[in-house]
């Protein structure tokens, strides 16, 4: 490995958290010529290959060592993290694997990043799939992917450009980070445990922009614009919306995505159409908007841009159909959305079908019912029904009793083994009597509006046990 600059040689650094960002960081600071401890619960983080590189392990730490210079945090570690909160007092610096990533990276190769509440992973899997079809050599990392440094340090691949997905948490641990080209795709409360107030959490949020670059942002969202207003007058600002665009913006017109930002004098350039963007849904044209706007930013042509949603393949769990069903009149199908794991995405992914019996619940992660009115009203319109799960099913169930009590609601108590099996037994009990009436598709759509520890390994297994439900009742129907 060889880097353009390198300050950490010779310092004493820990990193807490053992996962695949924290062993990153871990074993390139160590290539760098640091001395690394790692602080972790479990002491099988320290796999045979860190210990043959000379790092250690600390065991699992409420305070900090004597003489560390910097300490390289999980992001997932809250600044209240009783080592964490001991770095600070002893004015010991604390940031993330993605801090370390922008102070050891290649300057010549820009980084297109992307944050937001919901659609961050969609809108850089986009935004690899125009790079690529422009013939960039692209690396796509950060929250959901690999760890930013790995791409950021390789100087063999010959990677032009890094296409980013960064977490609040991870912009939280990383001060000095202002990629090229920065996109905000929307904000609703989250995370609210974490970062302690929505203020800190949108404060956060807006770290992606960048004054000296091109800060990408959604014109419909008043929270985003808030946090634009904040730039100075003299930030490169570019606008996405669902509605015509303004010049300097992108938008949609009838049925084509339109660019009047990069288009030559200051004109209308179609960019795709709307069947172009997969999966369908307002929020996803709106994620198709951003991947373009920040694309546009380093050259990519309207041709790409357009090869490049054509090409891309959604990821698991991200409004997929997993089965379908044709009764004597209608059709029920079933959508595995399990990455909605909060209010907003779940919200999103509920008015992109006409019919919707909704399998949600789990760990709501300090949302209430006021935070829950605002989904259940916007998501009336295509409700025949609800089944509920786990530990927080107790606060949508509430919303819905006093905001929409003529919806048919199920709550499932169990959180054993066989809940999901129940709830979408529950489920397609009631989209088969919706669909014997309006004559119509009707969606089982799993879209939780909360995490899912409460009774899976993570939304991955959720929506993998939510699949084979779904096949199955498909298959005994």
């Amino acid at each position: 490995m060889t880097v353009s600059t390198n300050p950490y040689r010779g310092a004493r650094i820990v990193v807490t958290g053992g996962g695949r960002s924290g062993t990153s960081a871990a074993a390139v600071l160590q290539r760098c010529g640091a001395s690394v401890q790692i602080v972790d619960r479990d002491p099988r983080v320290l796999t045979t290959s860190l210990a043959q590189q000379g790092i250690t392990y600390a065991g699992d730490l409420a305070e900090l060592p004597e003489g560390v210079d910097l300490v390289v945090t999980s992001p997932g570690w809250s600044p209240r993290q009783p080592l964490l909160v001991d770095a600070a007092g002893k004015g010991v610096p604390v940031v993330g694997e993605v801090e370390i990533a922008w102070m050891l990276r290649d300057p010549a190769v820009p980084w297109l990043a992307v944050t937001g509440t919901n659609g961050k992973t969609t809108t850089v899997g986009m935004l690899t799939a125009m790079l690529a079809a422009a013939g960039r050599t692209v690396a796509e990392v950060g929250n959901v992917g690999p760890p930013v440094i790995d791409a950021a340090v390789d100087r063999q691949t010959g990677y032009d450009v890094l296409s980013v997905e960064l977490s609040s948490f991870q912009l939280h641990w990383a001060p000095s980070v202002r990629p090229a080209s920065g996109a905000l795709l929307n904000l609703a409360a989250d995370h609210l445990d974490w970062h302690g107030s929505a203020a800190a959490y949108a404060a956060d949020k807006a770290r992606i922009f960048n004054a000296q670059g091109i800060s990408v942002y959604n014109a419909d969202d008043a929270g985003v614009c808030a946090e634009v207003a904040k730039l100075p007058t003299t930030a490169r600002t570019v606008g996405f919306t669902l509605g015509v665009p303004d010049a300097g913006q992108l938008g949609v017109d009838g049925d084509e995505l339109i660019d009047r930002t990069y288009a030559a004098a200051g004109g209308r350039e179609v960019l795709a159409s709307v069947g172009d963007v997969s999966p369908p849904g307002p929020h996803n044209v709106a994620n198709a908007l951003a991947a373009a706007a920040l694309a546009r930013t380093v050259g990519v042509s309207a041709a790409d841009v357009r090869e490049g949603l054509r090409r891309y393949l959604p990821g698991a769990h991200r409004n997929v159909l997993v089965a379908s069903e044709r009764r004597d009149g209608y059709v029920v199908d079933f959508v595995n959305d399990s990455k909605a794991t909060n209010v907003h995405a779940a919200a999103a992914s509920l008015v992109a079908y006409d019919h919707v019996v909704w399998i949600a619940g789990g760990l709501l992660k300090g949302a209430s019912v006021d935070d829950v009115r605002p989904l259940i009203e916007r998501a009336l319109p295509f409700l025949r029904g609800v089944v509920l799960i786990g530990r927080d099913r107790g606060v949508i169930a509430d919303a819905l009793r006093r905001h929409a009590p003529e919806i048919p609601l199920v709550e499932v108590e169990t959180t054993d083994d066989r809940a999901m099996r129940t709830a979408v037994d529950l489920a397609h009990e009631l989209a088969c009597d919706a669909g014997s009436r309006v004559n119509a598709t009707v969606t089982v759509l799993l879209a939780p509006a909360a995490a899912s520890m409460d009774m899976f390994a993570d939304y991955a297994q959720r929506g993998d046990r939510f699949a084979e439900a779904a096949r199955q009742v498909a298959e005994d129907s």
